[in-house]
């Protein structure tokens, strides 16, 4: 069923780039793909068991000779991403297109995307990791340079040299790492039990920093998180949608599945300078979006502060000490669920984003207000997602939030208490986007404002069902993610 929901979505891609389908065929196609994809992953989770490691492997030999081959499998840390990669996916193909040009071929690569990203969260052997890696920043550079807006081309090319100069740094890691395994393997759950780099100080040190530059420059931490902004305003809403929601989050699922979980010794010597790296961005992410002007610049900063809370907790689980294990399994817990959070909660944010620019063209808040009135739906929908994301009891941010303090307070305390100023800023330049845009006056030019269609509407309310279900009742994520926090540190 893995290797069906990876190779599903390719197959799909090059049958429609292929193909000389009309609009409507092709979309038909793109949807049922990616659906199809979703429903296989659903039925893994149905047959999966928490803390049972690993599960539905299948493995097939492709160079022996460098123990690669194609390795696939989930835990509780891989699985709940995938799942949720899968319905973004169906929601931003789904999703009307901002500008119906070539959608024959804008719907491939939504799908050949869709299969490098789970390609990348379900495989288990560390090079093709990088394979699918790699993949994912040419079907985003596509989706960018070809349907965006504004200075697309521009911001397009800075996305891919951006990261392609941080994958190349995870290659250059994958390899030292490699080498000094013994026999040699890319297996990743071999490299997990074995631990290669235990003990080498110096040259552990530079493949974590290999690792950790690469990922941050993915995640995006401060201070190279700078190809983001663009890349998010003059992208199209869905692609956005995908960037935030699903392609962030391969850079802080690699830190959890390489460093933390194979060099765990290395990773707790430098835990506190990728907390003190975390800290800085959840204050720089939420305090630079606050002075944002345009809609989507100011979307596109919360996801620096908000993957800051993630790697924040990520850097706690790594640096925990004996008697600590509960604070280490718990803050690793919420910061899989931040990314899980996060992912429905600004992808929800990044389509209603594209919405107002589907209408008006137009991201500056300087000319929206009043729209209350005519978009109750969407003032509706942008409201809970926004509360979402400001951490509101009951909603998925604050299960994800929670846990990640209370785990930092247990280990770090004073950069817990300081984090927790970002959520403040975070209150508060939500707050004052949803009045800014639907109280007050309505400018003269917004009076014949559109509220979402059905469509929209439909797929807004799947998501933000799971957002809410999560907030009220996330027994069900927890028990599947907490059991792979806690193996993570001990077993495969």
């Amino acid at each position: 069923m893995l290797t069906f929901a990876i190779l599903l979505p390719f197959t799909a891609a090059a049958a429609l780039a292929i193909l000389p389908l009309p609009t409507g065929a092709s979309r038909g196609i793109a949807i049922a793909s990616s659906a199809l994809a979703l429903l296989s992953l659903i039925v893994v989770w149905t047959r999966f068991t928490p803390g049972g490691g690993f599960q539905s492997v299948q493995e097939l030999p492709w160079i022996p000779a460098l123990g690669v081959a194609w390795r696939v499998g989930v835990d509780g840390i891989s699985l709940p991403l995938a799942l949720m990669s899968g319905l973004l996916f169906v929601s931003a193909i789904a999703w009307p297109m901002e500008r119906e040009v070539n959608a024959r071929q804008y719907y491939a690569w939504f799908l050949f995307l869709e299969g490098a990203a789970l390609g990348l969260f379900l495989t288990l052997d560390l090079l093709i990791f990088y394979v699918f890696f790699d993949l994912g920043l040419v079907g985003m550079y596509f989706l960018i340079g070809r349907w965006g807006h504004g200075d697309a081309q521009r911001s397009a090319l800075k996305f891919f040299l951006y990261t392609l100069a941080g994958s190349l740094l995870i290659l250059l890691a994958i390899i030292a790492l490699v080498l000094i395994t013994d026999p040699l393997t890319f297996d990743m759950r071999a490299l997990i039990a074995i631990q290669p780099v235990a003990g080498m100080d110096v040259r552990a040190g530079l493949i974590l920093l290999g690792f950790v530059l690469g990922f941050a420059i993915k995640t995006p931490l401060f201070p190279v998180h700078t190809w983001l902004p663009p890349a998010h305003v003059d992208a199209p809403g869905p692609a956005s949608a995908i960037l935030a929601g699903v392609l962030l989050k391969m850079g802080t699922y690699g830190l959890v599945r390489i460093p933390l979980q194979m060099m765990r010794e290395t990773f707790a010597t430098y835990a506190l300078a990728i907390g003190i790296v975390a800290l800085i961005s959840i204050l720089w992410g939420s305090i630079v979006a606050f002075a944002q002007e345009n809609l989507k610049r100011r979307i596109a900063y919360t996801s620096v502060n908000h993957m800051g809370y993630a790697v924040l907790g990520i850097a706690v689980a790594g640096s925990a000490l004996a008697g600590q294990e509960a604070a280490r399994d718990l803050a690793l817990t919420g910061a899989v669920v931040e990314m899980v959070a996060h992912g429905l909660i600004t992808g929800a944010l990044f389509l209603i984003a594209g919405a107002f620019w589907a209408r008006t063209q137009e991201y500056e808040l300087g000319r929206y207000g009043g729209l209350a009135g005519n978009a109750p739906r969407m003032m509706a929908t942008m409201g809970l997602a926004s509360f979402a994301s400001l951490g509101l009891p009951g909603l998925a941010g604050f299960v994800a939030e929670v846990q990640i303090f209370i785990g930092a307070f247990a280990v770090w305390p004073w950069i817990a208490a300081i984090g927790l100023l970002g959520l403040i800023v975070t209150a508060a330049l939500f707050l004052g986007m949803l009045q800014r845009i639907f109280f007050g006056d309505r400018p003269p030019a917004l009076a014949g404002f559109a509220d979402l269609s059905r469509v929209e509407l439909g797929i807004l309310a799947a998501i933000l069902a799971l957002v809410v279900l999560i907030g009220v009742w996330p027994a069900w994520l927890l028990d599947m993610i907490g059991a792979g926090a806690a193996l993570a540190f001990g077993g495969v």
